[in-house]
């Protein structure tokens, strides 16, 4: 059965692509030339969509059919720009809480992450456009449907991103196993966006850099970290107790 977040074929694709609907990325075949391969070109530059150009075996194992060369695959939710949402939550008088999740590239550890994030009071989630999981039905799924509530906003630069979150008044915090910090000390109580780091490298240098705070969750355990949307949990549910003043 063909997925149905799949598109194919060149009159398909592009008209998905005019259509508006958020695209993850396109699939080009290797050696694809021509007036074709310049509109793509050009439109993918348009609508900020990645662009990935692999041998035709790849995209022959992805379908079957009648591919001529290009894939779409069409996001399972819609995505948005954090200087979009920010402004909404000023307007209401809430105290932004925004978690930028750097690299996390297990589908299911997203759909985890944002269930948390919606159950504890986060307002968005912000994800890098390339180097993350690709949120698909599975996420969805395991989200239990928060990722259709909670605002995903997908970013070109998570550096930039931070920048923007900093001159808009918000607290940037990391997740840093080598933080001396503890969780516990930190106001969350104010506008705040946490960063948590991918499964297997953690928070990349250049967000520890660009932070205004570092912090770890303390540990007891002889296991080396937590698994990331566990952790994720813990801060959120942190976050939590603090606006709650309990």
């Amino acid at each position: 059965m063909q997925d149905k977040n799949i598109i194919y074929g060149r009159h398909p694709v592009v008209d998905v692509i005019n259509s508006g609907k958020s695209i993850d990325k396109l699939i080009l075949q290797q050696g694809l030339r021509g007036e074709f391969e310049k509109e793509i070109r050009s439109l993918s530059k348009m609508h900020n969509i990645p662009v990935q150009v692999v041998p035709k075996e790849r995209l022959n194992k992805i379908t079957r059919s009648n591919h001529q060369g290009i894939i779409a695959f069409v996001s399972a939710i819609q995505y948005y720009l954090i200087e979009d949402v920010l402004p909404l939550l000023y307007e209401k008088e809430e105290a932004p809480l925004i978690l930028v999740l750097d690299g996390v590239t297990d589908v299911r550890n997203m759909g985890a992450i944002a269930r948390s994030a919606e159950v504890l009071g986060a307002h968005a989630l912000v994800v890098p456009k390339k180097g993350s999981a690709m949120i698909n039905a599975d996420a969805v799924k395991t989200s239990a449907g928060a990722l259709n509530i909670l605002p995903v906003c997908r970013e070109n630069s998570l550096v930039n991103t931070i920048e923007y979150l900093q001159n808009s008044g918000i607290q940037v915090l990391a997740s840093d196993l080598k933080a001396r910090k503890r969780l516990s000390n930190l106001d969350l109580t104010l506008p705040t966006a946490i960063i948590v780091g991918s499964e297997g490298k953690g928070t990349s240098p250049a967000l520890i850099k660009a932070a205004n705070e570092h912090f770890i969750i303390p540990q007891t355990g002889k296991t080396d970290s937590l698994n990331v949307s566990v952790a994720t949990g813990i801060i959120l549910y942190e976050a939590l107790r603090q606006r709650l003043g309990n």
